[in-house]
């Protein structure tokens, strides 16, 4: 098969990656991960809303994607704030009139062992983890389920099945949202609307740039892995790309770990 025929053939089916139309909120999107699957999404057509708690750098994102020819627009709120979460989710009905895509990207992380976290640290870290992303898909879930369609998907971690000495509260957050995940899968599998997760490993985004360049701790985490490396930020993108499109409708309740092989290795 010559290759002018052989791209004719498989048109059809990337066309099932295409978003266009598509409304995409992706929360904590002004940098690392949530930026990165932000802009796959607005790649592949779809129209994103960038999300933050700084108004400031929640423009500059939005600015950035629109010099590239993406569609973009702002929505700052704190996910840890009901009332405003409310109103950002109203805001999208008045300005976008739908919501196809929600990915809960927000995560908070405490490196603290359980004696030395204070009740209210483990319940600022709950809060941020999991009840915010139970809110999150349930306002989400109810303008999905008028739709009839829509795909919500959580970034949780490969910490939410491994665990490791003095991070005590983080692995229960993510293990619970992966609880979540699968019940909602259950829930709204039937009305058209899919859930799913993202389980990164270890990354190399902003915030982990002090551990990356740590000269024993850096080296350290990339010798765990298969790969030899932490892995670049982008390299989250095509997984969002899969689990919003329709290629993957009928992917519901899984957990895609992204991680080089780091889990599957002892």
């Amino acid at each position: 098969m010559n290759g002018a025929a052989s791209m004719t053939t498989a048109l059809p089916y990337l066309k099932q990656f295409d978003l266009s139309g598509q409304v995409a909120l992706v929360t904590g999107s002004a940098r690392g991960l949530g930026l990165c699957i932000a802009r796959a999404l607005a790649g592949s057509g779809a129209r994103v809303l960038i999300n933050g708690r700084s108004a400031q750098a929640v423009d500059a994102t939005v600015a950035g994607l629109r010099a590239d020819g993406l569609e973009a627009h702002p929505l700052v709120f704190d996910v840890s704030n009901d009332a405003a979460m409310a109103q950002a989710f109203e805001r999208i009905d008045r300005e976008h009139g739908r919501l196809d895509i929600l990915v809960n990207n927000v995560g908070a992380r405490n490196r603290k062992t359980l004696a030395d976290t204070s009740a209210a640290e483990i319940r600022e870290l709950i809060d941020t983890d999991l009840v915010a992303g139970i809110l999150l898909a349930k306002l989400a879930a109810e303008r999905m389920v008028r739709q009839g369609s829509g795909r919500l998907i959580a970034i949780t971690s490969v910490v939410g099945e491994l665990a490791r000495a003095g991070d005590a509260v983080y692995p229960a957050a993510k293990q619970g949202l992966t609880g979540l995940v699968r019940a909602l899968a259950a829930e709204f599998g039937g009305r058209g609307i899919t859930s799913n997760a993202i389980a990164p490993g270890t990354f190399a985004t902003e915030t982990n740039a002090a551990m990356v360049a740590d000269p024993d701790f850096g080296p350290r985490v990339a010798a765990r892995n298969p790969t030899g490396r932490w892995g670049e930020p982008e390299e989250i993108a095509g997984a969002a790309v899969f689990l919003a499109s329709k290629a993957a409708s009928y992917v519901n309740g899984h957990v895609l770990v992204v991680d080089g092989g780091l889990s599957i290795q002892f």
